[in-house]
């Protein structure tokens, strides 16, 4: 995550927002801009606030480099897979309200980014973001020619969500927390993108010996608590743990301390 900004601003230090103009690679400003010399300044004090943080999941996304995307779309919306199955649950549970500005964090095929942005209506938008622009052109795609012109892609890094400050009322990230390599960066990238009332959902893996499957024992970092003890120590506050699902866990957080 690059360095503190003015509230209106947002630095996106390498490639495009999908679905803004080039220039965002630049600085986005609403109505002005700053000398290259200033943002070039501003990027390499980011820099230095990534250099601090060690990657904890070194290759986990290698994957999702450059993804067949009918592939993932197999893999990723199938009744067999738990959140597919409990996708309408799911939605149910975030209480969504028309005109919400959202954003799917770890967004992948769009499963929950198109389902999220038809509830909250053409007033509202849906910013789905993820590491891989193939996902986000998929998913503007699909957005399209299902009519939901609500839905901007946001190809972000493993640092910074790319959102802008204080511009998103719900931030969800659904099986995609045992993904992020650079933790601390990022929460704190989802802190600064969330209003002051603004809550964010957290979807992943149980990670419970003898009860869960080998492969996600290996595959997910952290469990539950652990899970919460991250999130708490980026400035959130744990408000609600819901069980809706077997295999997955449901917590819902909210800026601030206790």
């Amino acid at each position: 995550m690059g360095p503190d900004l003015p509230p209106e601003t947002y630095l996106l230090p390498t490639q495009p927002a999908v679905g803004y103009p080039e220039y965002v690679t630049i600085l986005m400003y609403r109505g002005l801009f700053k000398p290259l010399a200033v943002v070039l300044s501003l990027w390499a004090g980011g820099l230095s606030l990534h250099a601090a943080e060690q990657n904890i999941r070194p290759g986990i996304n290698k994957q999702y480099e450059n993804p067949e995307f009918s592939r993932w779309v197999a893999a990723f919306e199938h009744s067999d897979r738990e959140v597919f199955a409990k996708r309408h649950v799911i939605i149910k549970a975030l209480n969504l309200k028309k005109g919400m500005h959202v954003a799917d964090v770890g967004a992948g095929t769009g499963l929950f980014s198109l389902l999220i942005a038809q509830e909250i209506g053409p007033k509202g938008i849906l910013y789905a973001v993820d590491i891989s622009s193939t996902f986000i052109d998929n998913i503007l795609r699909r957005a399209r020619e299902a009519g939901l012109n609500q839905v901007v892609g946001l190809v972000s890094s493993q640092h910074d969500s790319r959102l802008a400050p204080n511009g998103v009322d719900l931030i969800f990230i659904c099986d995609t927390y045992h993904h992020f390599e650079y933790p601390r960066s990022l929460l704190k990238s989802l802190a600064a993108a969330l209003r002051p009332e603004g809550q964010l959902v957290i979807i992943d893996f149980h990670k419970k010996k003898g009860e869960t499957p080998q492969w996600v024992m290996e595959h997910v970092r952290a469990d539950k608590q652990e899970v919460i003890a991250e999130v708490e120590a980026a400035g959130f506050r744990k408000i609600e743990d819901l069980e809706l699902m077997r295999t997955n866990y449901f917590l819902r957080f909210k800026r601030g301390g206790r």
